[in-house]
């Protein structure tokens, strides 16, 4: 049989669900969420195999419209560069409403010239199902989609239509990556993300986007993964909130990374976290790059 591939981008303004759509399509989880916007700081590549079907989906970061600094710039241009490079491309929003960040996507797109379908997810949060199709029809006279599909990511509804309507844009190619493969990234990078997603879950709503996280050591000894990881904080006050009194948030932080990184490892883990301040990273190229941000 004949096979066909397509590369798919999830686009869209922050907190709108990208990330949650792309691990509810694949079944499991590769990228990291929360509810906190600017979750996703990375590309990452989910790979969706099926029978003769494989569809590489490009989970991006979401866009800002006022990039405050060089972090945030680096991740405005991985979607763009990442819309240059598929073959059909997933604008998210929120079912609730169209938002005026949403239309900044929405240009890109255009100017991407790539053939475009409209997820409108979190639709079990409209009031009423009926609000949805007045919406629909207006979208559908300004935005020429080529399929407007409400979805639940959190739940599931809607997500097998959206794949269907994927799978017949998708054109007649080889297989890029092996059937079993799921994603391009390392255990290394998920375990870097795993314990960034715990952070960003347990501090305040600015501090998380002055975290990042480093792995310093990952090797595996007598079927143990060892890991040891460095969180670098902004300036000297932030460490203190980081490791809490007594250093308990941290060894909270370290014990819910530890057990999901078991899971995903399927074998035991110690986990080691040192917090350090590096000043003014978020904003220096060559930190970013260190952490793999660069242009």
């Amino acid at each position: 049989m004949t096979q066909r591939c397509a590369f798919v981008a999830i686009v869209g303004r922050p907190n709108v669900g990208k990330s949650t759509l792309l691990n509810r399509i694949l079944g499991q989880k590769i990228s990291i969420t929360s509810r906190k916007p600017q979750t996703t700081r990375y590309q990452i590549l989910g790979i969706d195999t099926v029978d003769e079907t494989q569809l590489i989906f490009v989970d991006t970061p979401g866009w800002q419209r006022r990039p405050r600094f060089e972090i945030n710039r680096l991740m405005n241009r991985q979607v763009r560069q990442a819309l240059f490079d598929v073959d059909c491309a997933v604008q998210v929003i929120d079912a609730r409403g169209w938002h005026a960040d949403d239309d900044l996507v929405y240009t890109m797109l255009k100017q991407a010239q790539v053939p475009a379908l409209l997820a409108m997810n979190k639709h079990d949060l409209v009031k009423s199902k009926s609000d949805l199709l007045p919406q629909i029809a207006a979208l559908s006279n300004s935005t020429p989609f080529e399929a407007f599909v409400p979805v639940c990511a959190k739940n599931g509804k809607g997500v097998e239509d959206l794949r269907r309507v994927i799978v017949e844009i998708a054109p007649n190619r080889e297989h890029v990556f092996p059937a079993s493969q799921l994603t391009d990234r390392s255990e290394r990078f998920m375990a870097g993300e795993i314990i960034r997603e715990k952070s960003m879950r347990y501090l305040g709503d600015e501090l998380p986007y002055r975290t990042t996280v480093i792995i310093d050591e990952f090797r595996d000894v007598d079927e143990i993964t060892h890991i040891h990881a460095t969180v670098w904080v902004d300036r000297d006050s932030q460490k203190s909130i980081v490791i809490g009194k007594n250093g308990a948030l941290l060894k909270r932080i370290s014990t819910d990374a530890r057990c999901e990184l078991e899971r995903l490892l399927g074998k035991r883990v110690y986990l080691k976290i040192w917090v350090k301040t590096k000043r003014g990273w978020i904003d220096n190229p060559e930190a970013l790059q260190l952490i793999g941000l660069t242009d």
